[in-house]
């Protein structure tokens, strides 16, 4: 664990020493905000900043964690490698201080994301959920930056790995809900955001920007969700648009499933 920290230490030193890296990191992630949350003429939902926040919060952990691979080739090139190998710290730890760096610093940037928003007003409802929002975009972020930092390896040149991050990055974050609701989308296009890890993940910080929480109980009737659920008995409700309410005649305690998004359900 002491090793570890100690790549981590390096790389997030190495991170703040740049300010112009820093800077250019954090105000990114925020003019998209701004820009995209407060520019677009949008007509499915009356404040498309609450319904985008969420998206610009996965979109700078995606970003952060695939650039992060870059980290990876420049000590490759530089011959920091080598010389980590060399070492008596066992191997994974130069892996998973770099992942731990990645995650970090996305989540820095996260919270930029969220001060920003909350003085736009957008707010979260509950401390909790805050943390579980942390939480998620933590998760999602080792995710990405374990397999950035894979590519990383095979790759043997800085702008070959540029190439593959691009193209990794845009199709994911274009073929997800970040910017429409389902109901919004061709159906191809539906069905590519269904099976995207990115529409999962920001479903599950919308219900918790909606006040909800995965897996929560409900003894009501009224299913009010971003995504698609099951009941237990086998009857499916589904909605893909914001704020359309949706009837599970059959839904009770401990009844629903998730699958594919998270469904926020609260009582009529």
């Amino acid at each position: 664990m002491k090793q570890i920290f100690y790549y981590f230490e390096r790389d997030m030193r190495k991170w703040s020493r740049s300010r112009i890296n820093v800077v250019a990191s954090l105000a990114m992630p925020a003019a998209w905000l701004v820009l995209v949350g407060l520019t677009l003429p949008i007509r499915f939902t009356d404040n498309y900043l609450e319904f985008i926040t969420p998206s610009i919060l996965v979109m700078t952990m995606l970003f952060s964690s695939l650039q992060g691979g870059a980290l990876m080739i420049f000590d490759k090139v530089l011959g920091f490698l080598n010389k980590f190998l060399a070492m008596p710290a066992p191997r994974e730890s130069i892996l998973l201080g770099k992942i731990l760096f990645i995650s970090t610093r996305g989540l820095l940037q996260a919270t930029v994301i969220l001060l920003i928003a909350g003085l736009l007003g957008v707010r979260i409802h509950s401390p909790l959920n805050i943390v579980l929002v942390y939480v998620t975009l933590f998760l999602f972020g080792v995710l990405f930056s374990a397999i950035a930092t894979t590519l990383a390896l095979h790759i043997s040149d800085h702008d070959g790995y540029a190439a593959v991050n691009s193209m990794i990055s845009m199709p994911l974050f274009f073929a997800s809900n970040a910017l429409m609701p389902y109901d919004k989308m061709p159906e191809w296009l539906r069905m590519l955001a269904m099976v995207n890890p990115l529409s999962h993940t920001i479903d599950s910080i919308r219900v918790l920007f909606a006040g909800g929480a995965a897996g929560g109980r409900d003894g009501g009737t009224g299913c009010r969700g971003w995504g698609y659920g099951v009941c237990g008995d086998g009857a499916v409700s589904e909605d893909w648009g914001v704020n359309r309410g949706v009837c599970c005649p059959h839904f009770g305690d401990d009844d629903m499933l998730i699958f594919g998004s998270i469904l926020s359900c609260q009582k009529s």
